[in-house]
């Protein structure tokens, strides 16, 4: 597993062209963007907010966000491991998919929780694996 982070950032340059020539769109920086898939979202309490306000509404927040899972909304969750707040992987292909999601939530309703949104999708580098064959039209 260790000699693969090196090739992975050494394919950066090659899997940018692989990319610009599957029709990905260019971002920003001018280096294909993957496919959104999902949208991770960070939660962090809004400052000022006490642990006694959030905990007084976690009961209703955790069966809201069980549903969530249940449904398919909410791939994966995780805790912080700084203890901030909490991560989730929404089923959303934009950030406003991802928001309008996370807003049914009680918390958010109560205005307590600040949100990252943060589109993912397949580790672009991997295309120069595939080959120019294996390119989309």
């Amino acid at each position: 597993m260790k000699f693969m982070i090196p090739f992975l950032i050494a394919a950066l340059p090659v899997a940018s062209v692989a990319q610009s020539q599957s029709g990905h769109a260019p971002g920003a920086s001018g280096v294909a963007q993957p496919k959104t898939t999902e949208v991770m979202v960070i939660l962090t309490a809004k400052q000022g907010v006490t642990r006694q306000q959030i905990m007084a509404i976690m009961p209703s927040e955790i069966r809201e966000t069980v549903k969530l899972y249940l449904d398919g909304q909410i791939r994966q969750w995780y805790s912080r491991g700084d203890g901030k707040g909490v991560i989730f992987l929404i089923d959303a292909k934009t950030q406003d998919e991802a928001r309008a999601v996370m807003e049914t939530l009680p918390l958010s309703k109560e205005q307590l929780m600040d949100y990252e949104y943060i589109p993912v999708g397949p580790l672009m580098p991997l295309m120069a694996l595939m080959g120019a064959g294996a390119q989309k039209p």
